[in-house]
């Protein structure tokens, strides 16, 4: 499938190439995404905050590599769900006023689920100029061939997705592949490795594929789930629905997702508290011996010395 660049408002003559040249000011000038949008206080605040998180993430993790000879090119995964556009919105939005040196693409596979809309994003990202790939991949049928009865598709569905968009980063150019995976989405997958998978594991904010090529990066990663929600809300996004195959996520990540929403409505502040945990580990106080030389761990100091 062919790119579709209108130009419409995002040429790349009109975006700073000095992060420090841009500006924070949501009163001026906007990406066309955005003439649309609220001008309430309430909303202002919402896309401030959001925007914050997504800038801090990117800065703490060190996702925009410098390329010599060129910009960075990201490729944005996008599924027609909340989290994807409001990853794309803030992204626009941070490129558009010079906070984001970097040339986007945005990328849906389409997998051939049944009933899937299929002119609903095309017609979205023309009608706001955004530059964007459209991949059909039938990896539905392939799901349905190997996966029993009854059992969820989401696993390898996954699988399939990710590595479809890995090649068409490879084929665009992209220096990373950019997801829309939120705070939320982070704790979960922590909580099911720990309960079910005897692992300390989670989604990291930034990583490398296993081929070495492709970077992997989660802006989203301090920004909550009910924000994006409000935020999807506001901007009027047309959400295309997660179910369409007839599968959903699975009762180990709903249990999950249930278990730490009782836990913030008991103790507000956890999710941030446990966020933070994981960028704060301390392996000498877990129990891995391939992180910690427990075994030349010993009292006595005669015996350090000999080691």
């Amino acid at each position: 499938m062919g790119i579709h660049d209108t130009g419409t408002g995002v040429s790349q003559s009109t975006v700073p190439e000095i992060v420090g040249q841009g500006t924070d000011d949501l009163a001026g000038t906007c990406h066309p995404l955005f003439r649309n949008a609220p001008s309430s206080v309430s909303f202002n605040k919402l896309r401030k905050r959001l925007l914050r998180q997504a800038r801090q993430a990117i800065a703490d993790f060190g996702m925009v590599e410098p390329v010599e000879g060129r910009r960075p090119r990201w490729l944005i995964g996008l599924s027609g769900g909340k989290d994807s556009y409001g990853l794309l919105a803030l992204l626009l939005d941070m490129q558009w006023r010079g906070l984001l040196p970097v040339d986007l693409l945005a990328c849906n596979l389409d997998q051939g689920q049944p009933n899937f809309p299929k002119h609903i994003l095309p017609d979205f990202l023309d009608f706001h100029g955004i530059a964007h790939r459209i991949e059909y991949r039938d990896t539905y049928s392939i799901v349905k061939e190997k996966v029993p009865e009854n059992s969820t598709y989401c696993s390898l569905c996954s699988r399939l997705r990710r590595g479809h968009l890995y090649r068409v980063a490879r084929e665009e150019g992209c220096d990373a592949l950019v997801l829309g995976h939120h705070r939320e989405d982070i704790l979960e997958t922590f909580l099911m490795n720990f309960f079910h998978g005897g692992r300390l594991s989670a989604m990291p904010a930034k990583l490398l594929n296993d081929e070495g090529d492709v970077l992997v990066c989660r802006p989203l990663a301090y920004c909550a789930e009910d924000d994006l929600e409000k935020f999807a809300v506001a901007m009027n996004f047309p959400i295309i629905p997660c179910d369409l195959c007839g599968s959903q996520d699975g009762l180990q990540r709903n249990a999950m997702k249930a278990m730490i929403a009782d836990i913030e409505t008991r103790m507000p502040g956890r999710k941030d508290a446990m966020i933070r945990a994981l960028a704060n580990v301390r392996p000498s106080h877990l129990m891995d011996r391939n992180l910690f030389d427990f075994a030349n761990l010993t009292g006595n100091p005669e015996a350090e010395e000999a080691n």
